[in-house]
């Protein structure tokens, strides 16, 4: 029970109350103090009348009588007698001094502790029955309503309590304007049932009476970031934490940078929220250790991190983003030893069990990857989802999908992809899309038309569907109609994205000159970095296939000024260095960079390889070309490399081997990505290589 001013006060004339904490009390100890305590203050000259005092004394007394009875009560398991005698002085206590109002408080903490919240409700409307504008009456139900309105942080709110204490709260302030507590409270549950005008004018009426309330500076801050008005909710937040850096409003201005994705300011704030606490708790450390994990100090988490696990070594939330550190640096050991503890720790944690589908996954062991994500999703499966579980199961299906496909599967990843639309209509849309994908990849061009077709025709408003189908009509060589539909969709979204995807279309149909001003229209409509970055990277693509290699290698360099980590820019340019045998050693730091932030991608291990080549490195050149035909094995361009590789090593039959595939794959592509030229030469080697095996293997003269 809080100790409010009158307790305190009590507490200076009966020490009695407040034992030495070192003092060992039995409960027959604890009662006869208690009991001492009451006749000692019936003993007080002041309160020795024969009537009893009014006002503030009165206040005082009753107060008094009542804090003690109710430690009577709770020392006799919530006793008839006891109860009904600190109810009664509690209510007589607030009627001689209606503006203390933490006695209510109080008295709705004794019922609730009761568990005689039926008997609260009902006294205080007895009241209120007797008289309307008993502000206390009403105090205590509001008090009682908000302990039973539930978590709002787990979405478990009592809509019905939310109404009731908010009748209660908006009757106190109308009757005294000046209650600032009620003011903030109204905010508060008004934005809890998503009123933000409502609570926003409750937020206004509350700093109108103090203007630095903590509480309603905080609460209107956080309701800016309900709204979406997250710079305001910071800059508000900002100037509450920096006249109060209490850990409450530092916490909440880390939230809203969070919200805003700035985990590099969450960080620094969360780091002054830490300094702050003496002792600080490892909640507070572990969200600080997320955010710094979001910015990219990964160094600095660890850190973190592993002092959590000293502490406490079943910790396994933190033994969880260990691993995932580790994983990000690419250190597969330590994330293993990590990964594994957390394992040992709770081995039933989804969590814990989907990091190992994640670690399988960067150590490119993807059946292994594959058959453990499986088993979480046969383990969890069940005939009816709550909405969190279906969303969560979405997830995984969608992961299995892409997972499928990186291997290659693409009929299960089909099946994984059509699982999710089963499971959850609405987001039938983006299944279909990956769906379309997926058949695409495996080269199935007419029966992703065919899907592409049912799609739009089930979801024809659905933009992301759309251009799924134009994409799916150049495929199967439709150029004109893809670029028609296209352009449809042109002012129904963001039309950056639309001439960036045209801009692919015409590439495909290679009409190079629609593409230029295609991206030069998408330059002109971006709205942010990561358009900007398309559309340099893809005219780079498209100058490098007009071999003006040195306007191509300008724009690749443009996408890694905006984001030098960019791999695929960064694989480009290499290649296409090494391709024309030039600047080799700089060729092939590129690629390695591109492969550090990438280590499983196909393409980038056939870079390396091709680098290698050209270095004349060929045993490097054939380790990295069949590494990469493990994620790409109908890629043409790599077995046309690896049969290169061969026929330099004098291995004929091996090179013809991989030539022939080569150009069966090269015609297998869809119209839009063939390339006769590349093709023909393939053909010519195909052919030379088996003239070359036939006369060295022809009939060999009889010996006289």
């Amino acid at each position: 029970m809080q100790t409010g001013r009158y307790t305190r006060v009590a507490l200076l004339f009966f020490p009695a109350l407040n034992p030495p904490e070192k003092m060992k009390e039995s409960r027959f100890m604890r009662v006869s103090r208690l009991a001492v305590a009451i006749l000692a203050l019936a003993a007080v000259p002041s309160f020795a009348q024969s009537t009893e005092p009014t006002g503030k004394a009165g206040a005082y007394y009753h107060y008094s009588l009542g804090h003690l009875y109710a430690e009577l009560s709770g020392a006799y398991g919530s006793r008839g007698d006891y109860f009904d005698r600190a109810v009664d002085n509690y209510w007589k206590a607030m009627h001689d001094d209606p503006t203390a109002g933490f006695i209510a408080e109080e008295l709705s903490d004794f019922y609730i502790q009761s568990g005689r919240l039926r008997d609260g409700v009902n006294q205080a409307q007895d009241f209120l029955k007797k008289d309307p504008n008993d502000i206390d009456a009403r105090r205590v139900l509001a008090r009682i309503y908000l302990r039973l309105i539930g978590d709002r942080e787990h979405n478990e709110i009592d809509e019905t309590m939310v109404s009731k204490a908010l009748e209660q709260l908006q009757k106190i302030a109308q009757a005294d304007p000046t209650d600032l507590d009620s003011w903030v409270m109204i905010g508060q549950l008004q934005r809890a049932s998503g009123k933000s005008p409502e609570a926003m004018a409750a937020y206004d009426k509350a700093l109108a009476l103090d203007p630095s309330n903590q509480d309603a500076l905080t609460g209107k801050a956080l309701l800016y970031a309900d709204m979406g008005e997250n710079d305001k909710a910071a800059d508000l937040l900002k100037k509450v934490a920096d006249k109060d850096p209490s850990v409450r409003t530092l916490s909440a201005l880390a939230d809203t940078y969070e919200r805003m994705k700035q985990y590099a300011l969450a960080a620094q704030t969360l780091r002054r929220a830490v300094d702050a606490s003496p002792d600080p708790n490892p909640d507070l450390k572990r969200a600080l250790a997320q955010d710094l994990m979001l910015s990219d100090n990964l160094d600095q988490a660890l850190k973190i991190y592993q002092g959590l696990v000293n502490d406490d070594p079943q910790d396994v939330q933190s033994w969880l983003r260990i691993s995932q550190i580790y994983r990000q640096q690419k250190d597969f050991k330590q994330a293993r030893a990590a990964a594994d503890k957390a394992s040992e720790i709770d081995p039933s944690n989804l969590e814990v069990r989907y990091n190992n589908v994640n670690l399988l996954e960067a150590e490119g062991k993807l059946p292994e990857a594959i058959s453990t994500l499986k088993d979480i999703l046969s383990n969890t499966q069940k005939k009816d989802y709550s909405p969190a579980e279906r969303a969560n199961r979405a997830i995984l299906l969608e992961h299995l999908g892409f997972l499928y496909r990186s291997n290659e599967q693409y009929v299960q990843a089909v099946d994984a992809f059509r699982q999710i639309g089963q499971l959850d209509p609405s987001s039938a849309p983006r299944s279909e899309a990956q769906i379309i994908d997926t058949l695409r990849a495996g080269r199935e061009y007419s029966k992703a038309l065919d899907e592409a077709n049912a799609a739009v025709k089930q979801f024809p408003d659905n933009q992301m569907l759309a251009e799924m189908h134009a994409s799916a009509l150049a495929d199967a060589g439709h150029n004109s109609e893809a670029i028609a539909e296209m352009k449809k969709l042109l002012g129904k979204g963001k039309d950056s994205e639309i001439y960036i995807n045209l801009a692919q279309l015409y590439d495909k149909a290679r009409q190079f000159e629609n593409e230029k001003e295609a991206l030069d229209k998408a330059e002109a409509a971006a709205t942010n970095r990561d358009d900007r970055i398309n559309v340099h990277f893809m005219r780079g693509a498209m100058l490098e296939k007009l071999k003006k290699y040195d306007a191509s290698e300008a724009e690749f360099r443009k996408v890694l000024e905006l984001d030098p980590d960019n791999a695929s820019a960064l694989n480009y340019i290499g290649y296409m260095l090494a391709d024309r045998d030039v600047r080799l050693a700089e060729a092939k730091d590129f690629i390695q960079k591109a492969l550090e932030r990438d280590p499983n991608n196909g393409a980038y291990l056939d870079s390396l390889g091709w680098v290698y080549f050209k270095m004349n490195k060929l045993p490097e050149a054939e380790t990295q070309l069949r590494l990469a035909l493990e994620h790409m094995s109908t890629d043409p361009t790599v077995h046309d490399h690896l049969g290169d590789v061969y026929f330099h090593q004098g291995k004929i039959r091996e090179a013809l081997t991989q030539w022939e595939a080569s150009l069966k794959n090269f015609r297998l592509s869809a119209p839009g990505d063939q390339d006769p030229e590349e093709e023909a030469k393939v053909a010519k080697k195909v052919e030379d290589a088996r003239v070359r095996l036939a006369k060295e293997s022809g009939p060999q003269r009889k010996q006289p």
